[in-house]
C-alpha cells in the first residue's frame, strides 16, 4: 500500500498517554510526503510513588495521572511554542491499561476537545506501539512487530493503521512483569528490567538452567510466568542451604534467568518471522517496542535472528520504546488521516486487542478480550 505522499494537509496532534504510570503529553506534526516530527515530548513518571510496593499501585498510579495530565500538556505545548488553538486535534490512549490511569487521560482529553472544538481521536495503546516505527522511520506495510514490555508480549502483523495480524504472545505474564517480579524475589530495586540485567552481567548463566517454557509447541505463543516459579524454587533451595542469598548467588539467578526469557523470546521471534515472510513483503522487517527492548541481551539476539533470515532490524529510541504521548499523537494522525473521529461517548477501555477477530490470550470477561 502507499505511505504517506497519499494524504494532503499538514496535521499537528496533541497527544495524552496515562494508560499504566507514566503521565505524558506530546506534540507531533506531519507534513505528507515528509517524515513526521516530534515536536515536544513530556514524561512524568511515577517510580518514586511506587517504590516501596514493589509495582505499580492502580490506586495511586490514577490519583497521580489526575494531579499531572494538564501540567504535561501546558509543559508540552510550551516547549513546542503553541497554544492549544494551535494544534488540529487531541489524540489519547482509550485503553487498554488500569482503568483509573486511562479515565483520567480520556477525560482531560475529553475537556481540552470541548474547549477547543478540536477533534477528538481515541487511539489504542498497542497501536501506538506498533505504529512507532513509522513515526521514527517511516517504514512501509506490512511490517512484523515485537511488542514486548511489563503488561504486553505479542507479535503482530502491522498491514495497516488499523489493521493488525496476531501470530502468538504470552498466555501469562508479560517478559516485563517476569522481570519485575524476579527483581521483588531477588531483593532489587524497581523496574526490575535494568536491576535484572545489571545483575547478570556479573553472573554465569549456565549455573542455574532454567525451562525454555513453550518452545516444544510449533507456534508462536509464550509463557513466563513458570520462569518466575522457577527462580523463586531455586532461591529458597539457596536460602535453605547456605543459610542466605549471597551476592554471586544473585547474579547468576540473573543470569539464568534473562538467558531463559532471550531464549525464548530469540526463538519465537524467528518462527514468527518465517509466518510473517510468507506475505513476501518487499523490504522484509522486524520492528521491537517496550521496555524489554532496551535489554542487550535479548536485543543482541533479535539482531542474530534478523540477520540471519535476511531481515531488517529496527528497534526505535528507548524514549519511544516505553510508555510516551508521542507515539499516541502519530497513531491519532494515522487514524484522523482515515477518517477516525470520536465523540464525547468515548469509553475508557481496561481491555481492548488489536486483533479483534485472535481468539484472547489472557481470557475474557464481561468487558471483553484482554489481550
Amino acid at each position: 500500500m502507499t505511505d504517506f505522499a497519499d494524504t494532503a494537509g499538514t496535521l499537528t496532534f496533541l497527544g495524552l498517554e496515562s494508560s499504566c504510570d507514566d503521565t505524558a503529553a506530546a506534540v507531533v506534526r506531519h507534513d505528507p510526503g515528509l517524515p513526521p516530527k516530534v515536536i515536544s515530548s513530556v514524561v512524568a513518571g511515577q517510580t518514586e510513588l511506587h517504590a516501596d510496593f514493589g509495582g505499580v499501585v492502580p490506586e495511586i498510579a490514577a490519583r497521580a495521572h489526575t494531579e499531572k495530565m494538564d501540567i504535561c500538556v501546558e509543559q508540552a505545548l510550551t516547549k513546542a511554542n503553541l497554544n492549544l488553538s494551535d494544534v488540529d486535534g487531541i489524540a489519547v490512549t482509550a485503553g487498554p491499561g488500569l482503568i483509573g490511569g486511562v479515565l483520567a487521560g480520556v477525560m482531560c482529553a475529553k475537556g481540552l476537545a470541548i474547549g477547543s472544538s478540536k477533534p477528538l481521536v481515541g487511539v489504542n495503546h498497542l497501536a501506538g506501539h506498533a505504529l512507532t516505527p513509522r513515526l521514527t522511520d517511516q517504514i512501509e506495510f506490512p511490517y512484523l512487530m515485537l511488542l514486548v514490555s511489563g503488561g504486553h508480549c505479542q507479535f503482530l502483523i502491522a498491514k495497516g493503521p488499523e489493521e493488525f495480524t496476531r501470530l502468538g504472545g504470552t498466555i501469562d505474564d508479560a517478559p516485563g512483569e517476569a522481570f519485575d517480579k524476579t527483581a521483588k524475589l531477588l531483593g532489587l530495586p524497581q523496574p526490575g528490567g535494568p536491576s535484572v540485567e545489571e545483575q547478570a552481567h556479573m553472573g554465569d548463566a549456565k549455573r542455574f538452567r532454567f525451562p525454555r517454557p513453550l518452545l516444544d509447541r510449533p507456534d508462536c505463543d509464550m509463557s513466563f510466568s513458570g520462569l518466575k516459579t522457577a527462580l523463586l524454587r531455586e532461591r529458597d533451595r539457596l536460602v535453605e542451604t547456605h543459610g542466605g542469598l549471597h551476592k554471586q548467588d544473585r547474579a547468576d539467578l540473573c543470569a539464568g534467568f534473562q538467558d531463559a526469557i532471550r531464549d525464548v523470546l530469540a526463538e519465537k521471534s524467528k518462527r514468527a518471522l518465517l509466518r510473517y515472510m510468507e506475505l513476501s513483503p518487499e523490504h522484509p522487517t522486524l520492528a521491537v517496542a517496550g521496555g524489554v527492548a532496551a535489554n542487550m541481551s535479548i536485543r543482541g539476539a533479535l539482531e542474530t535472528i534478523c540477520a540471519e533470515l535476511d531481515t531488517r532490524f529496527l528497534a526505535p529510541p528507548l524514549s519511544l520504546c516505553t510508555d510516551n504521548a508521542a507515539m499516541i499523537a502519530w497513531a491519532g494522525i494515522e487514524r484522523y488521516r482515515l477518517g477516525g473521529r470520536d465523540g464525547m461517548d468515548l469509553k475508557a477501555r481496561p481491555r481492548w486487542p488489536l486483533d479483534a477477530q485472535a481468539p484472547a490470550m489472557l481470557g475474557s470477561g464481561k468487558k471483553g478480550a484482554k489481550a
